[in-house]
Order: structure tokens, then sequence, then C-alpha cells
């Protein structure tokens, strides 16, 4: 009986086709910013990242062009340098371009580029970058940055995202032409990538040319699969001219002139050669844990005003910095739980500012800042309470030290500060957050958080030969609340924050004198009475139309409210903060077509700003529009745009100089923002 079931089960199988279609799996691997996009979705509040080759669709100018899109962020170009304002929830709103940036922390591939003296800004330029990290506020706590802005980190091609040779040429107006050559591989074990650049500007405004040029380089090792080595070096030599501020009558009758005081005072800056060099060194251990270690050294000088009948100003910097990250990644009672321990100190090696005579060239005040550093040890954790929802939390120990030494005055000390001052101070900054995910796309976040920004070295004695050599400043903290929502769904995509943050002994940073002459303006930077940061960050993608063949309809949008103001100062009661717009709308349609052409219009739009504490003169608000077009071949072996900045040739204020009480007087204060302008480029890879 079981031969027959056998033989019939036999013939069952012989007169049935049991073969199986073939399945394909298809598996698109996601570029490096994406990767990073994917990760930086597990930090419980705002964060973004931008794709360089996004960017490199238009014009690569300056961190304008990077970080527009970004809602939170502005980023404002004055006079077409890389002396950018930047500011994030109102950090270092009260900066003017071409000072040291202020209340973010920069880095380049995790690496700190900022230290006690601020961020230079010669080395933040667009070549040779593959991808930029925009984390908001405390939500750049794995970096140890704990400013309120929060934390910007561009990422260096290596020979794996960019193999072969690249050249990029650009051109447009105001004198605009910019060169790039760049090549990368792999060989066995090793990586690499060297970028060349170089780029001139005659400018828009009178006074305002500005030439640089630089090496970008990334070579990298793996020794075994638990050990590899990353060494990236960038050196930058860049000149440019100072143009300053105009009032509102002259920006309306002719926004090409220059300030004259300026002019006269031959307004420049000279940097000879910037380096930058960091290394990251990384070991996988057996238990699911890995140890960084990075150590970079920094070189940078400058002399404002090489050639002024004033007061030239020489500074010579040099920072180190050790940087120790241990991650790790454990079940507890069956919840994923991932541990960072971290450790980031930054010194001023050697650091000083030497004031000199513009006329007799005579030294008038040597000031030293050596031995200023910015410690910051750290624990955080990300814990994993249920399948859907996630504990964030942290604790940082901060140590600020500020070592000033004023070592030679032209005129005798009559304040009532020591010619020598050290600031030492421990704080603490907690952070607590949770993510929640409605669906596998659709996530909530809340965070509360302190943070901590130290006064930089140089604001606590003025570089000019002035009677008060020092001043007691402490650091600027913030408690935050932060609360938003981040996903897609269908045809959208995109997030929104709002967050508040109550302020103490905020550092703002006045023009309290302006410049007459041949006499320099005097800046003040002081702690203010307690002020309010709060706003909306929000940016939406929304796919309008999709065609059969490919082709695509894409409106991009953001909008950031910042409401910056005093809480109940004795004289300003509770004006706005200057410095910075209220509302700013930024938006973009663009069409993509399977073969590589694209075409979009897009506008930016900022409501008007308070210049003064007083809030009695207002930069006027303004609207401009651009377009772009271009075509990048499907194997993306070429590339061309052509790229229109401002279509209407409106004549607007892209960024303000605070002062103290303009009064209702039509101040110089307003930096003045493009005319219309073409640019064009064209790109190869062979």
């Amino acid at each position: 009986m079981c031969g027959v079931n056998l033989a019939l089960a036999a013939e069952v199988a012989a007169n049935t086709d049991t073969r199986l279609e073939t399945v394909v799996v298809k598996g698109e691997k996601k570029s490096e910013a994406q990767q990073a996009e994917a990760r930086l979705e597990e930090v419980a509040g705002s964060t973004s990242v931008v794709d360089n080759a996004e960017v490199e669709k238009g014009r690569a100018s300056t961190l304008e062009d990077v970080l527009a899109f970004q809602p939170g962020v502005i980023a404002q170009s004055a006079g077409g340098n890389d002396a950018i304002k930047i500011s994030i929830r109102g950090s270092g709103a009260n900066a003017s371009p071409g000072y040291f940036r202020e209340g973010v922390k920069f880095l380049f591939d995790g690496l700190a580029l900022t230290g006690p003296g601020g961020t230079p800004y010669e080395l933040l330029e667009t070549s040779g970058v593959n991808y930029t990290e925009v984390l908001r506020g405390a939500n750049a706590y794995d970096y140890t940055a704990l400013s309120l802005g929060g934390a910007i980190n561009m990422v260096t091609h290596t020979g794996y995202t960019s193999p072969g040779n690249y050249a990029r040429f650009e051109a447009g107006s105001f004198g605009w032409r910019k060169q790039q050559l760049s090549t990368g591989g792999v060989e066995g074990n090793a990586d690499y990538y060297i970028s060349l650049s170089n780029s001139e500007r005659d400018g828009y405004q009178d006074y305002t040319f500005t030439k640089a040029k630089g090496v970008v380089s990334n070579f990298g090792y793996r020794f075994s699969p638990k050990l590899d080595t990353r060494l990236i070096v960038r050196y930058r030599e860049q000149y440019h001219e100072n143009s300053s501020t105009l009032t509102r009558g002259q920006l309306k009758d002719d926004s090409t002139q220059a300030n004259p005081t300026t002019v006269a005072q031959r307004g420049d800056s000279t940097k000879n050669g910037s380096i930058w060099v960091g290394s990251k060194t990384t070991y996988a251990f057996d238990d699911d844990s890995k140890l960084e270690l990075g150590l970079v050294y920094h070189n940078y000088s400058q002399i404002l005003g090489k050639k002024s009948p004033a007061t030239p100003n020489h500074w010579q910097w040099r920072d180190l910095n050790t940087s120790l990250r241990y991650l790790r990644s454990d079940q507890w009672f069956g919840h994923q739980s991932n541990t960072t321990f971290a450790f980031s100190n930054t010194l001023h090696d050697r650091a000083e500012v030497k004031t000199y005579s513009g006329t007799t060239r005579a030294l008038l005040k040597d000031t030293r800042y050596s031995g200023s550093f910015d410690t910051v040890f750290s624990v955080g954790n990300d814990l994993e309470l249920t399948e859907r929802l996630w504990l964030t939390s942290g604790l940082s120990l901060v140590n600020i030290v500020r070592d000033v030494d004023v070592e030679f005055s032209d005129r005798a000390n009559v304040s009532p500060f020591p010619q020598h001052y050290k600031y030492d101070n421990w704080s603490l900054a907690p952070r607590l957050g949770l993510r929640y995910y409605l669906t596998p796309d659709i996530q909530l976040f809340t965070n509360v958080s302190r943070s901590i920004d130290p006064p930089s070295a140089w604001s606590i004695s003025p570089s000019g030969p002035t009677n008060n050599y020092t001043k007691t400043l402490v650091e600027q903290k913030a408690n935050t609340f932060e609360v938003g929502i981040r996903g897609s769904q269908g045809i959208f995509s995109g997030s929104l924050a709002l967050y508040r943050s109550w302020v103490h002994n905020e550092l703002l940073n006045v023009e309290v004198i302006p410049a007459t002459g041949l006499t320099p303006a005097v800046t003040s930077t002081n702690n203010a009475s307690p002020t309010i940061h709060q706003g909306i960050e929000a940016g939406l993608d929304t796919e309008l139309w999709q065609g059969t063949r490919g082709d695509s309809l894409v409106l991009r949008q953001a909008y950031t409210l910042n409401d910056f103001y005093y809480r109940n100062d004795d004289t300003f009661r509770a004006n706005e903060l200057p410095g910075l717009p209220k509302h700013i709308y930024q938006a973009e349609l663009k069409y993509q077509h399977p073969s590589g052409f694209y075409a979009g219009v897009d506008v930016r739009t900022a409501s008007s700003t308070p210049v003064d504490y007083a809030n009695s003169f207002y930069a006027p608000s303004y609207t401009v529009w651009g377009a772009k077009f271009g075509y990048e071949e499907p194997g993306q072996r070429w590339q061309v745009f052509l790229d229109l900045r401002n279509l209407t040739d409106e004549d607007y204020a892209t960024a303000v100089l605070p002062t103290y009480n303009a009064r209702g007087n039509d101040a110089a204060a307003l930096y003045v923002g493009d005319g219309f302008g073409a640019f064009t480029g064209v790109a190869f890879r062979f």
C-alpha cells in the first residue's frame, strides 16, 4: 500500500510544473548624505542634511548657497565673500558679517573648527564638501556642541564618494569666476581625495573685491575591519575688501556705492594662509562598541586694515583640539540602548592681537589670549521604551577658561580692571527628549535642554587701543523647550519645529560709537538682561505632478519665525532684539526631466528688521526672485547650468549692523544685497 502511494505521488510530481518564477530583488544603495539623514532622524529634535550635489546645480559661492532653504538658519552674504552672517535660532544675531562666527559650533567631519575665539570664516567654503549636517540647538549634543544655535558639520569627500577626476568652472556677474579641480580614488585599503580651488570677484558694490585659493584633501586607510584612520587637510588664502554699511537713503539712491569712511580707512581683510589638519581614528570592539579619537591642529592669522591710516590689527591664532568618543549598543531587558561618552578640549595654544598706529605704524596695544580653552565631558543615551517610543537623555560638564593678558599698551590703564584677567568656571548642561513614531515614516519629537555659550576670548578685551582693557563677561545660558514633527506621507515630506528659549546673560555685540573720519567704530560685547528666543521652523516639499515619462514638478518651501525680545529690560522693556528679520519665507518650484534637464523659479522674502535696541529704525522688507536652468547628464559625466539671481534688480539690505539707539535717524547700518546677476557653470568627470 505504501509503495502504491509513493508511485502515485511520483506520478503527480512528474505531471506538475513545480518551477517557481524568478524573483529579482533590487536595492538601491543610499548615498552618504542619505545615510546621514537617516542617522539624524534618530535625534529627538530638529536636524537636516544638505547634499552638496544639489547645491552645485547652481552657483556654489559661499555658505549662503549651501544653507538656503534651511528653516531656522539665517545665512546672509554681504560683499560676496565668505564672511557671511550665520545665525541659528537667533544665535550671534547681533554680530555683523566680517566677524568670527559665534553661537554655532562648526566642524569638519565631526572634528572642531570652532575654538575659544569663535569660528574664523575663510575655511568655510563649499569646494570639496560632500554634504552638510545642520543640527539646531541642543540637537548637536553628540558633537559636544552646547551653543544656542547648535552645530554645522561639513563632511569632506573621500576617494569613495568622489572617485576619478573632476573639473568645475563658474563665471558670471560682478566679475565672479571660480575654478575647481579634484581627483580621488581607492587603492587597496587606502583612499584619497584632493581638491584645488581658486576664485575671484570684482564685486557688486565699490570696494568689495575678493579673491581666494585653497586646498582640501582627505586620506583614509583601513588597517583591518576593526581599525581605520583618516587625515583631512584644509588650506586657504583669502583677501577681501569691505564696503561696510549704508544708510537707507544711500541704499535707495545708489546701492553700488561703498561707505566712504570705510574706504578712507581701507577696511579690508588679509588671510595670508590658514591651515586646518584633522585626524580621526576609529577602533571597533567585538561587543558592538567603538572608540573614536580626534586630533586637530588649526593655525590661522589675519590682518584687518593692512594699509589702513587708522589702526591696523594683526591677529595670530593657533588652536589645538582633542576629542574622544566611545559609542556602544546594548540590550536592556530586551530594549535597545545606545550610549555615547564624549570628551572635547579646544585650546588657544597661541592667540594674540596687536594694534598699530595707521600713521606711524607704532605698536599701540598687544593683547594675549593664550591658555584660554573650552572643555566638555558628556554622556548621552538613547533608550527604546517601546517599539515606537524612545527616550533620549544626556548630561554635559563644561569648563570655560579665558586667560587675557595685556602685554603692552601705549597709555596708562585707568580702568578698574587689571592688566591680566582670568576667568575659570564650571557648568552643567542636561538634556532630555522623546521621539515617538506615529507610523514608520512620521515621527513626533520633543526635548528640553540647556545651552551654554561662553564669550569669545577676544571679546573680553577690545582689540583697539581703549582704556577699558577687560570686561567681566560670563557665559550666556538658555533653557530651551522644543516640540515638532517630521516625516513623509504621499506627495508630502517635511518637518515642523516650535521652540522657546529662556536666555540669561545673552552676549550682545553692539556698536556704541560709529566710525568717523579716520576713527574706527567702537563696539562692545556685554551680558544683557533676560531675553526670549522663540520661533517656528517649517519645511515642506510637495510633489505637485508626476508625469508618465518620469518627469516631475516639486514645490519646496521653508518658513522661519524669529521672535526674539527682552523679557523686561530697564531701558528697552520688551523690545525686539535687532539683527534678524522676524519672518522669512523661501520657495522653489522646480521641474525635473529624467533626461537630466531641470528648470525652476525661486523666491525669498523677509520682513523688516530692527536695526537698534530702541526699535526706532528698521531695515526695509524685501522680496527677491530667482531662476535656474540646467542639464546634468544621467551618468553624471558632465553638467551645465544658468543661475539668475535678483531678477527684479531690487535694492535691499541683506544684513544689518546692530546699533544701540539710532533715535529714529537713518543710520548707516545696512549691508547691501547684490543686484541682478547671471551666473553660469560647467562641470566634467573624466
